[in-house]
């Protein structure tokens, strides 16, 4: 769980994605709890030493996903989790930050079956053979041996999101943040090393996607994708189990 208090981290964000970061993280981790009313603006430009100017527009960045509302003479309130737009890719990575549970893991999970397998079939009926060829080369790219945890997790995202480009919907691309942030977050909760079996038994389920694509099978690119994320789903729910149990 992160620590109480707003740590400043060094490296490149600017200062308006500083604020942003370390109030949205407070308030999905309840550091500040719903209805808590937010400090003035002098004091927090303090604290995060910044103008007011940058410290009203990260209010206006946290305001449009929902986590915070305004009021003259109020001040800024910490609205319920029901407002909080959990499609936004920041809003989701900052739940994996704080920690989640097995029921935030299942939800998540049921978002990705009501999305990735119909993008899929779509994919099947609509990309074109550069598409496949592309994602085919991804889904081998799984097999090298030489991934770690780490290299492996991209490949599998990169995978994913060109998915959505191919399915020619520019709604489902939209929502890839959502895929990303929940891809992500479920990489941190994986092993850091990955073995042989794992590097294959991901590249195949992968493959066995794009190969049902290349057949213009559109069930059978549905379901490819329902058992890629099926199984992701467990395998985590199991990792997050271990972790808890040895916590």
């Amino acid at each position: 769980m992160p620590s109480s208090g707003f740590g400043h981290q060094p490296g490149k964000r600017t200062s308006h994605r500083l604020v942003v970061d370390e109030l949205g993280q407070a308030i999905v981790s309840g550091r500040f709890a719903v209805g808590d009313t937010l400090s003035g603006d002098t004091e927090l430009a303090a604290r995060f030493n910044v103008s007011r100017t940058v410290l009203r527009e990260a209010m206006k960045t946290l305001a449009a996903k929902g986590l915070v509302v305004a009021r003259a003479r109020i001040g800024t309130r910490v609205l319920p989790r029901a407002n909080w737009n959990l499609f936004d890719g920041d809003v989701l990575t900052w739940h994996f930050s704080a920690g989640v549970d097995e029921e935030f893991l299942r939800h998540v999970s049921e978002v990705r079956l009501a999305l990735e397998p119909y993008a899929a079939s779509l994919a099947a009926r609509r990309a074109t053979d550069a598409d496949i060829a592309w994602m085919m080369r991804l889904a081998v790219a799984m097999a090298d041996a030489g991934h770690s945890g780490q290299t492996l997790a991209k490949a599998d995202l990169d995978f994913h999101l060109r998915l959505l480009e191919a399915s020619l919907n520019p709604f489902m691309r939209s929502v890839g943040s959502l895929i990303e942030a929940a891809l992500v977050g479920v990489f941190r909760l994986t092993s850091p090393s990955a073995d042989d079996s794992e590097i294959d038994r991901v590249a195949m389920a992968h493959i066995r996607i794009v190969e049902e694509i290349g057949r213009r099978n559109e069930e059978g690119a549905r379901s490819a994708m329902e058992h890629v994320i099926r199984v992701g789903q467990e395998r985590l729910i199991l990792n997050l189990r271990a972790q808890d149990s040895s916590g």
